[in-house]
């Protein structure tokens, strides 16, 4: 058979596989990036969720081989914190002996820990330096000899093998395409005109409208015979590009990381919008057909080669540095000893260094929760039969509040995940739109609305109608050439002290313009709609039947522990944020309810445990709630660490004096914690500003970068009694869920929380970490520079990646100094041993996220010994 017949024959059967498989290898693909939705609905995501079955270390490698962006601490921000005493050298060594111990076998362990020692102590730059000509000659020459140096080659695209070489700059002109098209087809009604052909995909309006561009008048007539269906024009880009079969998920993974960003709000939008299931391959093919377009003259590339003689030189070089090995003393040495010793050089990288610094960091970390935890304060006293019970969301922001509660009166606070176990969609009063206010992972089952009584509610639509209608109208006036000139000469006036007013007094002027907004408002009284009277024929039913709102009371109690010894009054506290001006505002409210505040889902929580039928269906199931216990609805409001009171029914007479008790001490908890929690702010420098007050100027200043800071530092989730921790002062550091073992007895509780509150916790934890580690990347960079485009995401200036991470200012001191710790999630159950490995057993996920580095576990037995489990 002729050779070329044979490879003809090889592109048609890999023809055959791509047409099989394009939709499984996309799908597989897409594992590399997360799916982000619109900035309004910002909830925290695990930007490497779908390749938690790769080890952590691999993960970081494949992402700095591919697009050169490094997930672990670099060396300045682990220099820190080793000068300030964050990282223990004890750690350390015993970092460095398990990794000898388990990757060198050639070389004596004393030469190996000589070499490696001081590669891990060397805080410089890390710049290429010029080699000596001695070097140069001794790396020639052993290259020569047979001492390859083997490294894995990640696949890159082709248009970053171009910008590599020199010949294009292919990437980043692909990019600039890209950026622009997702601009437009993305856009929510902020650009004028909308990109035509929206209505029948992003593929077929990219085609269309792309033969319209200037850019792309040389392209016009190969775009006319581009296939109309954009599983055919992927498939006929990959084979034009010339990418072999076994190479294709590795290829689109390598595009998909150009920019994650636009790629993840594909994605995003496939798994939630109906009629969009098949973006991602629509993004993709227009993509990769772009790059066919761009480089086609230059293909077949050349093949990507290692560049033996300067990879030789690094390797050399740093033995000489390190390991005090002269140039001229490695001819001395036998064929095994150069081979060994290579390899240390080459496997003992900056990502092993990094990486064991790291898990010295987390390691000294954990002993400092040990001893707080063990080291309780003595003087202490717990409140046994308190008069007020606090449900608290585990966010750490809760923790200093918690705490000065607690010690404010006879009070017991508790943590549970803030959604409360509750499933729904919440819609507000007067408004059609509809917020699933539940972790991300899952979807909503019901829907619950927001109702008033009906004369009330229809003044109340007019007055939001004619507030929408000005809002509309003054963006149209704005967007019309002749309308836009006359416009700054009428709302000028009121625009410039609203301006100056909100410049000079945020503070007043922000209260004013709310209690405008509120007086003009008028909401009425309102009720939920948590009766079902339709029939569930929809497929999301509004309100709960008899039996789930049950279900969902017994699973709510349960699941925080509060199923006797109930005091007089519950308070079921959602929490939010206020801030103004802050595209991020979401992020500061529940991570639990999708970034929503959940005030909502706690007063859906409090009107079902306060329905008499709940009560008597749970009495009959062991869970007496006192005739007398009544439960109210509040919000812990974060950036001004107040507490509102959202749904106060009547009260019993001992509940009435327990809620004037609490009402008492709440204006002295709010100081306390104010004061503890503004000093951190960096823009807080006077020590006679009033806490209070600066944290409402912080909340109410356009101009602040930073009116909170919200859950920085976060790095442990702590399951177990209130009373392990609550004379602890954990430093607002710590998620805190309650769980007694010994209610649990098959571990059904404790594994519903691995896989729920940890879950969120752990996906919380892992973006304020890539958004420290990698700001530009998995961040969002400087706020200060950022635009806000296409009504859903930001970017920095007009042609970036639509960035989905926290701003610099969300995890930063300064330009120079960090504020949150990257640490990977440390958990911590309160339960024996034995709980713990039936945990283990049963949940292949934590177990394969321990095994990987993605989360780290510790617990604490019946005797109250530390065990660590990473």
């Amino acid at each position: 058979m002729s050779t070329t017949l044979a490879k003809r024959m090889t592109v048609e059967k890999e023809a055959d596989l791509l047409s099989l498989n394009l939709v499984e290898l996309v799908s597989s693909a897409a594992k590399v990036i997360s799916p982000y939705g619109p900035i309004d609905k910002f909830a925290a995501r695990n930007p490497w969720d779908g390749m938690e079955s790769l080890p952590f270390e691999q993960v970081a490698r494949k992402l700095k081989g591919i697009v050169d962006v490094d997930i672990f601490p670099d060396k300045q921000m682990i220099k820190s914190a080793w000068e300030s005493g964050k990282i223990n050298k004890g750690h350390l060594i015993a970092k460095l002996d398990q990794w000898l111990e388990r990757n060198v076998t050639e070389l004596p362990d004393n030469l190996a820990k000589k070499f490696c020692l001081p590669a891990l102590m060397d805080f410089s730059d890390g710049k290429k330096k010029n080699m000596s000509p001695e070097i140069k000659s001794v790396a020639k020459k052993l290259v020569r000899l047979g001492h390859d140096i083997e490294e894995k080659l990640f696949i890159k695209t082709l248009s970053q093998q171009l910008e590599q070489i020199g010949t294009l700059k292919a990437a980043n002109l692909l990019n600039q395409y890209m950026i622009k098209w997702c601009k437009l087809y993305l856009d929510r009604s902020q650009a004028v005109l909308s990109m035509p052909y929206r209505e029948n995909g992003f593929y077929f309006a990219w085609r269309s409208s792309a033969q319209l561009d200037p850019n792309f008048k040389q392209y016009r007539d190969e775009l006319l015979q581009t296939p109309e269906a954009a599983t055919t024009a992927l498939e006929e880009a990959l084979l034009k590009l010339g990418i072999p079969y076994s190479e294709i998920q590795s290829y689109l993974e390598a595009h998909l990381l150009c920019l994650p960003g636009w790629a993840g709000m594909m994605l995003w939008r496939a798994e939630n919008v109906q009629g969009e299931e098949n973006l991602l391959t629509e993004y993709l093919a227009a993509r990769l057909t772009t790059e066919w377009l761009l480089i086609k003259k230059y293909l077949p590339l050349p093949e990507q080669k290692q560049n033996q003689t300067g990879r030789m030189e690094e390797l050399l070089q740093s033995w000489a540095n390190w390991g005090k090995l002269p140039a001229d003393s490695w001819f001395h040495l036998s064929f095994s000893e150069i081979k060994s010793r290579l390899s240390l050089a080459l496997h003992f990288d900056e990502i092993v260094r990094n990486q064991l610094w790291l898990q010295a960091w987390e390691e000294t970390y954990e002993d400092e929760l040990r001893r707080i935890i063990t080291e309780k304060n003595p003087s202490f006293n717990h409140v046994t039969k308190p008069n007020a019970q606090f449900v608290f969301c585990i966010d750490v922001r809760s923790e200093p509040f918690r705490r000065k509660l607690e010690k404010a009166g006879p009070f017991e606070t508790i943590g549970t995940a803030g959604f409360f176990g509750l499933p729904i969609e919440t819609c507000e009063l007067g408004s059609d739109h509809v917020h699933p206010s539940l972790p991300v992972m899952f979807k909503p089952q019901y829907k619950i609305r927001e109702t008033s009584a009906v004369p009330e509610l229809k003044n109340y639509l007019e007055r939001q109608q004619v507030a929408g209608s000005f809002s509309h109208t003054f963006k149209n006036l704005k967007q019309q050439l002749m309308s836009s000139m006359l416009l700054p000469e009428i709302s000028g006036p009121w625009l410039s002290l609203q301006t100056l007013a909100r410049s000079f007094m945020p503070r007043r002027a922000g209260n004013s313009l709310r209690k405008m907004r509120k007086s003009w408002a008028k909401k009425p009284a309102t009720q939920l709609t948590l009766d079902r009277k339709e029939r569930a024929t929809q497929s999301i039913p509004t309100g709960f039947s008899k039996e789930e709102k049950i279900h969902f009371a017994r699973q709510a109690l349960v699941t925080m522990g509060l199923t006797d010894q109930f005091a007089p009054l519950i308070v079921i506290c959602g929490h939010g944020s206020i801030s103004t001006n802050n595209p991020y505002a979401a992020s500061l409210d529940c991570g639990a309810c999708g970034g929503a505040s959940s005030g909502f889902n706690a007063r859906v929580l409090t009107s079902v445990c306060n329905d008499q039928e709940v009560r008597k269906a749970l009495a009959e199931e062991g869970i007496v709630i006192p005739h007398d216990t009544v439960f109210v609805a509040a919000e812990h409001i974060t950036s001004l660490d107040e507490l509102r009171w959202l749904d106060v029914p009547n009260l019993s007479e001992r509940a009435k004096e327990a809620f004037e008790q609490v009402q008492a001490a709440l204006p002295q908890v709010h100081e306390e914690a104010n004061a503890e929690r503004i000093i951190q702010i960096p823009s807080y420098k006077r020590n006679d500003r009033d806490p209070s007050k600066e944290a409402r100027r912080l909340a109410e200043d356009w101009s602040e970068v930073r009116p909170e800071w919200g859950l920085a530092k976060n790095a442990s989730f702590i399951i177990g009694e209130r009373k392990l921790t609550e004379a602890c002062n954990l430093e607002g550091r710590s998620f805190l869920h309650n769980y007694d073992w010994r209610k649990d007895q098959d571990g059904t509780i404790l594994n519903n929380i691995i896989s729920g509150p940890v879950t969120v916790a752990q996906w919380i934890n892992l973006q304020y970490y890539a958004s420290t580690v990698a700001p530009h990347y998995y961040g969002s960079g400087n706020k200060t520079t950022q635009t806000v485009t296409a009504g859903i995401g930001i970017m920095q200036g007009n042609a970036s990646d639509l960035l989905t991470g926290l701003p610099w200012q969300s995890v930063m001191q300064s330009d120079r100094e960090y504020f949150h710790e990257p640490l990977r999630l440390l958990v911590v159950i309160q339960a024996p041993r034995k709980y713990i490995e039936r945990l283990l057993e049963g949940n292949s996920l934590l177990k394969q996220k321990l095994t990987n580095g993605w989360i780290r576990l510790a617990s604490i037995d019946s005797d109250g010994q530390w065990i660590s489990w990473t």
